[in-house]
C-alpha cells in the first residue's frame, strides 16, 4: 500500500446557520463573514486549505464564488476550494467566468471541487435553475456533461465567433471566456462516490475528492473501500498518461479532546463506527468520526488506510460553534496529532 506521509491539512465547512440559542451562526450573513474569518485564522495557524460545501435550498453555504473571492482577497497563502459544487445546477460558461475571476483574485490558489452532488432539499431542484437532462440522460449524466463543458472552456481556447461590428475591438480569431486564469484547469477536483466515477475523473485529469460517504461496493470497512478507490484512481491516472501528479483528498471529523470545552461538545462520542444507509436506493457506507485524547487519537488514525493514501486531509468543522472554537480544533490537530503521524 502506498503511504503518503506529509499532508496538506485544511478545513471543510458546510456553512450551517440556525437561530438556535447555541448557534453562533444565526444568519446567512453570520456564516459568510465567519467563513472568511475562519480562513484567515486557519492560515495564521499554518493550515493549508479552506474548503466550503455547496447545498441549495438550505440554510447552508450555496453560491461559492463571492465567498471564494472574498477569502482570496483576505489571505495570502492558503488554498481555497469547494467540496463540492453540484454541477447539475451550474451554467458551465458562467461558472467559468466566476471561477476565473476568483482564481485571479486569489492569485492562483483556487482548488475547485465539483461533482454530481448529493440529494438536495428540493425534488429535482436543478429544474428550477433551468436545467433538464436530455432525452435518455440522467441527472448524473447531465452533471458530468456540464463538467466536461466547464473543463473545456477553462482551457482558454477560443470557440465563439466574434461580432464583426463589436462595441469594443476584439483580438483576432475566435473568442474565449474571460477572465481566463491560466493553470485553473489543472486545479479541478471531482468528488467521487464510486470507483467508476473516480476512474472517470482520472481519465479527464481531475484530482480526486473522496469524503466520508461512499457507495458500498464490497462490504469492507469504509476506510478500506476508500483506500481501494484511491488506488483505482491512481492506476487510471497513470494509464491516461497525464504528465502532472494527481492529488487526492479525504475528509474526516477529528476532534482531539484537549480541554473541558472539547469534552462537553464531543466527549460522549457517538460516531466511532461506520454506518450503512441508502441514498436514492443506492447502498452507501458512511465513515466514522474520530474523537479522543490525542494519544489515543493518534493510534486510531494510524490505522486509517485511506488517510495514509491521501496527500490532503480536510477536517470537517462544526461552524455553528464559532470561529474561535473551530480555530482551536484546527490548531489541536496541527500541533498535537499531525506531527506524531508524520503529517507535518
Amino acid at each position: 500500500m502506498k503511504k503518503i506521509g506529509v499532508k496538506k491539512i485544511g478545513f471543510l465547512s458546510f456553512g450551517h446557520w440556525s437561530d438556535e440559542p447555541a448557534s453562533q451562526a444565526r444568519s446567512a450573513q453570520d456564516t459568510l463573514l465567519q467563513s472568511i474569518e475562519l480562513a484567515v485564522a486557519a492560515e495564521e495557524l499554518g493550515a493549508d486549505g479552506a474548503y466550503f460545501r455547496v447545498h441549495h435550498y438550505a440554510r447552508q453555504l450555496a453560491s461559492p464564488f463571492p465567498l471564494l473571492a472574498a477569502v482570496g482577497a483576505r489571505t495570502q497563502r492558503i488554498e481555497i476550494g469547494t467540496a463540492v459544487i453540484d454541477m447539475r445546477y451550474e451554467n458551465p460558461l458562467y461558472m467559468a467566468e466566476d471561477a476565473g475571476a476568483a482564481d485571479l483574485i486569489s492569485q492562483g490558489r483556487l482548488q475547485l471541487g465539483i461533482s454530481r452532488g448529493s440529494p438536495e432539499q428540493v425534488i429535482e431542484g436543478w429544474r428550477y435553475f433551468g436545467y433538464t437532462p436530455a432525452e435518455e440522460e440522467s441527472d448524473a449524466d447531465m452533471a458530468r456533461r456540464h463538467a466536461e463543458v466547464f473543463l473545456n472552456v477553462i482551457e482558454g481556447h477560443g470557440f465563439a465567433r466574434p461580432n464583426p461590428r463589436p462595441m469594443f475591438p476584439n483580438p483576432p480569431g475566435l473568442l474565449r471566456i474571460e477572465p481566463h486564469s491560466p493553470g485553473l484547469r489543472e486545479r479541478i477536483w471531482w468528488g467521487a462516490a464510486s470507483n467508476d466515477t473516480a476512474r472517470w475523473a482520472a481519465q479527464l485529469g481531475m484530482h480526486l475528492q473522496s469524503s466520508t460517504l461512499k457507495t458500498d461496493e464490497n462490504g469492507k470497512p469504509f476506510h478500506v473501500q476508500q483506500a481501494e478507490q484511491i488506488r483505482a484512481y491512481r492506476e487510471a491516472w497513470a494509464a491516461a498518461g497525464h504528465e502532472r501528479e494527481p492529488r487526492v483528498s479525504v475528509s474526516r471529523s477529528i476532534f482531539p479532546l484537549m480541554d473541558d470545552r472539547d469534552r462537553m461538545y464531543f466527549g460522549r462520542g457517538g460516531k466511532e463506527a461506520d454506518q450503512i444507509g441508502f441514498i436514492e436506493e443506492t447502498r452507501s457506507i458512511f465513515g466514522r468520526g474520530y474523537t479522543a485524547e490525542p494519544d489515543r487519537l493518534i493510534e486510531e488514525l494510524r490505522e486509517d488506510e485511506a488517510i495514509a493514501e491521501a496527500d490532503t486531509l480536510l477536517l470537517t468543522v462544526p461552524n455553528q460553534l464559532g470561529v474561535d472554537y473551530n480555530a482551536h480544533v484546527i490548531e489541536a490537530v496541527l500541533s498535537h496529532v499531525a506531527p506524531a503521524l508524520g503529517w507535518r
